[in-house]
């Protein structure tokens, strides 16, 4: 793979059984990414489950976007990990997504999208994708 574009990072390794949801749509659209902490990358998934406050402490050391996923806690099935990573002060934008496996896909997805305004061939990669989901939403249908 190409240098890395995106991030994905995690409080714990635990995490990652609902983060590598990320990875499918990524990989799809043949995105490099990594799955750890380093620099050089233009848009950030940060997930986190109980406190959650990963994605926020992020965003607010850096300049790049950063995507927030809500991973299921143990008691609160992750509606505290929502909630945390909601309730950004003024001045800490965090794009938080849908709480677990839907959430990781679909932060992996608005990467994508983000980078894809910048990047033509991405853009068609994308498209192509999108056009190839709605027709198999379809083919499901009939």
């Amino acid at each position: 793979m190409n240098a890395s574009l995106i991030e994905i990072i995690m409080g714990s390794q635990s995490d990652w059984e609902v983060m590598q949801e990320a990875k499918i749509v990524l990989e799809a659209l043949e995105l490099p990414f990594r799955a750890r902490v380093v620099s050089g990358s233009k848009i950030i998934i940060a997930g986190a489950g109980g406190a959650a406050h990963l994605p926020g402490m992020v965003a607010a050391l850096t300049h790049l976007p950063v995507i927030a996923v809500p991973v299921p806690s143990k008691h609160l099935q992750g509606l505290d990990s929502l909630l945390s990573i909601a309730q950004m002060p003024r001045g800490v934008a965090v794009a938080t997504q849908a709480i677990g496996a839907a959430g990781a896909f679909n932060a992996g997805l608005l990467a994508a999208q983000i980078l894809s305004l910048e990047d033509a061939e991405l853009r068609k990669r994308l498209i192509a994708w999108r056009e190839q989901q709605s027709a198999n939403v379809a083919e499901e249908i009939t």
